[in-house]
């Protein structure tokens, strides 16, 4: 069974009606980067960052797995499929995938902010200072900040490395380091880049470009996998 690893970003969630960062109402526009998704930012306003992420807790809460988590799960039939994403939502778990690694953390779990060893699921619920960790830390939504590091990208190079087919879904490839995955993958592999503003990549071979949305751009990639 050849080995399919998908590189999923915002795209495949915006279907799903989660609004994404680049978006011209995404949310940036509404808070600053550096208000809300920083360590600083958490240090001098947990309130905030905290109601920020509870009210991305609660949109997850009231939407659905999309057509295009859907045909990802259902490839799990005929291939090996082991799913890296960007996303902190859990849209791909809901839809039935099996082998998911969230290189930025997961918007349902939090950890405690010294304790980072002890992760608990939250689901959709609301956060609220006072909520401690069995250590007595504070939690804090288990999120990659940007400027912190991103402890599972050594896990997501040595998943791609091995992979036959590898599939960009949904993502700008502008966000480092998870945009230069690609190129930790076997030269002979064969590659698909999803996204409307999707082209090609430089030194990666074997490319098939479908400038489409996802939930019809995985459908067309499910078509010609399943051909062969």
């Amino acid at each position: 069974m050849k080995k399919l690893v998908v590189l999923t970003g915002a795209g495949i969630s915006a279907e799903s009606g989660i609004k994404t960062f680049r978006d011209h109402d995404g949310l940036w526009e509404n808070h600053r980067v550096e208000d809300v998704a920083t360590y600083d930012a958490w240090l001098n306003n947990p309130s905030l960052v905290l109601d920020f992420y509870n009210q991305r807790r609660i949109e997850l809460g009231n939407v659905k797995p999309n057509k295009a988590h859907l045909d990802l799960a259902e490839l799990e039939k005929d291939f090996d499929v082991h799913i890296i994403t960007q996303n902190v939502d859990d849209l791909h778990e809901r839809a039935g995938s099996s082998n998911i690694l969230h290189l930025h953390g997961e918007l349902c779990k939090v950890k405690g902010e010294n304790n980072e060893n002890e992760i608990i699921n939250i689901g959709y619920t609301a956060l609220k200072i006072g909520d401690k960790c069995s250590q007595g830390s504070q939690l804090r939504p288990d999120i990659v900040w940007f400027g912190e590091a991103v402890p599972k990208m050594e896990d997501a190079v040595q998943i791609i490395h091995k992979a036959d087919i590898v599939a960009i879904i949904g993502t700008s490839m502008q966000v480092h380091p998870a945009a230069g995955l690609i190129h930790y993958a076997p030269a002979d592999a064969q590659c698909f880049y999803i996204d409307p503003g999707a082209k090609s990549i430089s030194g990666v071979r074997n490319l098939t470009i479908i400038a489409e949305k996802a939930t019809i751009g995985v459908a067309k990639m499910k078509e010609i996998l399943m051909a062969k």
